[in-house]
């Protein structure tokens, strides 16, 4: 079965799109899904205005440990966080920047609440370069600018979905694995969607979203 079969239990794709709104803006994670053809992965993503240490923890261990905080184009160029390479050379041209951590607050900045700490404070809209260290455990990702009409990336979606629920532009994400290690893929991301209590929707369903309500997103 297809992403959309699987999904359709959760109602149509603008339904779909509405829960997700609604659970960030309780404070609660979603799950995101980008197309069968390009990674075919499930992202958890959280608002970082209402992040938790509990939520960063489950992200840690829940999935691959490569907690990213998205961010525009604008957040970024004001923390001065330039492409980790020079040259991009990825297959889906994921936008990754230096890495930092919090200059304050932190210890080490591996655990849940260090990361936690980073992220609040790279994502505080009066936040200046100087207040982040590079290179640390948190690493930031530049969304494109037109979101998910431009490129159908979690990045992307992450902005987009923090802007649509009303809440400040910046998100944060991570792959689910299963316990194996293995990338979990839709069957197994729609069951622990279920048991946490998260929302599940796919890019594409963002995509017509976007276009049925003709939102015009930074």
């Amino acid at each position: 079965m297809n992403q959309s079969s699987l999904l359709a239990e959760f109602g149509d794709p603008i339904t779909r799109v509405d829960n997700a709104l609604q659970a960030l803006r309780e404070g609660r994670g979603v799950l995101l899904l980008d197309d069968e053809d390009r990674e075919n992965e499930g992202d958890i993503i959280y608002a970082v205005e209402s992040l938790t240490n509990a939520q960063m923890a489950l992200m840690i261990r829940e999935c691959s440990g490569i907690v990213c905080l998205c961010l525009t184009e604008a957040q970024a160029d004001r923390l001065a966080l330039p492409p980790m390479v020079v040259n991009n050379n990825s297959a889906n041209q994921t936008a990754f920047t230096v890495s930092i951590e919090a200059k304050y607050g932190v210890t080490t900045g591996v655990s849940a609440q260090d990361r936690v700490t980073t992220i609040k404070t790279a994502a505080n809209p009066q936040a200046k370069a100087e207040d982040l260290a590079r290179p640390g455990h948190v690493f930031p990702l530049r969304a494109r600018a037109g979101g998910v009409l431009a490129r159908r990336g979690h990045t992307e979606g992450t902005v987009d979905l923090m802007q649509m629920a009303g809440l400040q532009p910046a998100g944060v994400l991570c792959e689910l694995t299963n316990p194996d290690g293995s990338m979990a893929k839709t069957p197994e991301i729609i069951e622990f969607g279920k048991l946490h209590n998260m929302p599940v929707l796919t890019i594409e369903d963002m995509v017509q979203y976007r276009i049925q309500f003709d939102l015009k997103l930074a």
